[in-house]
């Protein structure tokens, strides 16, 4: 894509967000997508010396990613990265550019300064570590989902953004997502009547496991499958569809409970390859989350159900709920109190009402501009301003804390009930 086609791309983009963020619900529901949008539409172009100077810690397939979203911001550039891991180190040079300086080590990084924000794609349990040193530097910090291995280090990471008053952001690009704003948007306009259930699935059938290196050990490139380093399903998957239906539902979950099991891949690893679990809410309301590792039928999905409907925003539609056809039995009825006559099949899909609804539905539309540098351009204004986009922490703390209690309640066979000792954390910019 040309520069020319690029930019046009971006500011219809940008245009959509503002379109779908528009109104007093929506904006209210996801207040740091209007204000990223308008931010970078109103403001011009910084020149190059003048972008937000971001050191990338972390350059594996997730870290190169991002800096490759970075690059393509208006506001933001990388100025330095940084692994323990020299392949990956090496892989990241070649795309950031052979003069931005490369580091082993995050505390030389920081040491050598010339940057204004620190970007996190390390490992889960090394998030709340980096992200203490980079606000012990005055550094801001942008940090991939989840927050951190433990509940209590997520919320030691807020309280340090709090005390350094300091920036944190954490990576959740559905909250930047065209589609899934105007899924949400529907949804406040009752479009689906009331929502009670929604029903979320993440299902892959690979193990999960890398090729070991000859100059790398399992728990570096696996540490996902390791339980000090990871929640596995939990925190690498399920994070991001908690979010979502913390958001669709307009709240946390009172509750959870759930199973969870080695039950496929008996290859040593110590996180659940099978999990299943139901996040009550207020009301009755339920959230039902399955992932899994040997079947891929169902993918990556979530069914937000309400009286009125069905959205799906990870497919992109929308669905009105059909009125349930008259069961031919009690037509037989009514046709006999009637006196009248008529040919009634027998065995036939008409004697199976309750079969799954398989009309199209309407599309809520696509983009092809990435949410995810939308997140870093929305970081990049709130680095300038000096403070966080509005309720998208509080967003990111929510699903993560969810996601940990659900490992609770797996690990311990019983229900979990939602903390009441959580930091603080502001749900909007007021």
């Amino acid at each position: 894509m040309t520069d020319q086609k690029f930019e046009w791309s971006r500011r219809l983009f940008l245009d959509r967000m503002l379109s779908v963020t528009a109104g007093a619900g929506i904006a209210a529901a996801a207040p740091w997508a209007a204000e990223a949008a308008a931010a970078t539409l109103a403001l011009p172009a910084p020149k190059p010396g003048d972008r937000v100077r971001l050191a990338v810690v972390g350059t594996g397939d997730r870290g190169r990613t991002l800096i490759r979203n970075i690059q393509k911001t208006r506001n933001c550039t990388v100025a330095a990265v940084c692994d323990d891991y020299a392949p990956n180190l090496a892989k990241a040079r070649d795309i950031a550019g052979a003069g931005v300086p490369a580091f082993a080590d995050h505390r030389r990084m920081i040491e050598a300064g010339g940057f204004d924000a620190l970007v996190i794609a390390t490992p889960l349990d090394l998030h709340a570590r980096h992200a203490a040193d980079g606000f012990d530097a005055g550094l801001h910090v942008w940090c991939e989902k989840a927050m951190a291995r433990t509940i209590a280090d997520c919320g030691a990471m807020i309280a340090n953004a709090q005390r350094h008053g300091k920036v944190l952001q954490i990576g959740h690009q559905r909250m930047f997502h065209p589609t899934y704003l105007n899924a949400l948007k529907r949804a406040k306009a009752g479009e689906i009547g009331t929502i009670t259930q929604i029903r979320a699935s993440w299902h892959r059938n690979n193990r999960w496991r890398r090729v070991v290196p000859a100059d790398a050990t399992d728990r570096q490139i696996n540490w996902r499958l390791y339980r000090d380093r990871s929640a596995g399903l939990m925190t690498e998957l399920a994070t991001h569809q908690l979010q979502v239906a913390n958001w669709f539902l307009g709240g946390v979950p009172t509750r959870v409970m759930g199973s969870g099991s080695i039950c496929f891949w008996k290859d040593g690893r110590e996180v659940y390859d099978h999990v299943a679990l139901v996040y009550e809410f207020s009301g009755g309301r339920k959230v039902i989350y399955t992932s899994l590792l040997n079947n891929a039928r169902y993918g990556c999905e979530e069914q937000i159900q309400g009286s009125k409907g069905t959205i799906e925003p990870e497919l992109g539609r929308i669905y009105q709920e059909v009125p349930p056809k008259q069961l031919q039995l009690q037509r037989m009825h009514q046709d006999i109190a009637r006196g009248h006559k008529r040919t009634v099949p027998i065995g036939g899909a008409t004697w199976f009402p309750e079969l799954p609804v398989t009309t199209p539905g309407e599309s809520l539309g696509w983009s092809e501009y990435d949410e995810t540098m939308l997140q870093f351009e929305g970081f990049g204004e709130a680095v300038r301003a000096g403070r966080p986009l509005p309720g998208l922490l509080a967003q990111a703390y929510y699903a993560s804390v969810a996601s940990l209690l659900g490992e609770q309640a797996m690990d311990r066979g019983e229900a979990m009930k939602w903390p009441t000792d959580l930091v603080a954390v502001q749900m909007s910019g007021e």
